[in-house]
């Protein structure tokens, strides 16, 4: 599956680091590309080890806003 996620307040590259961890994190991600200019993730994960409402949280617990 593929998801295309927009994050608020991300604006630094330790901002970047930090979501890519956290993403990386979680069972099921194959890849994922983070634009900090454009405020976009684009997720590609299995749905059969991760839903996207996972991915999401883990990005909320870091303190950043989440925009489906």
């Amino acid at each position: 599956m593929k998801s295309l996620l927009r994050v608020c307040n991300m604006n630094t590259i330790e901002d970047v680091n930090s979501i890519r961890r956290a993403i990386a994190g979680n069972e099921g991600v194959l890849a994922c590309e983070i634009s900090k200019e454009k405020g976009e993730i684009q997720i590609i994960y299995d749905t059969y080890f991760v839903e996207i409402e996972s991915i999401i949280e883990s990005i909320e617990d870091l303190g950043y806003t989440v925009l489906e």
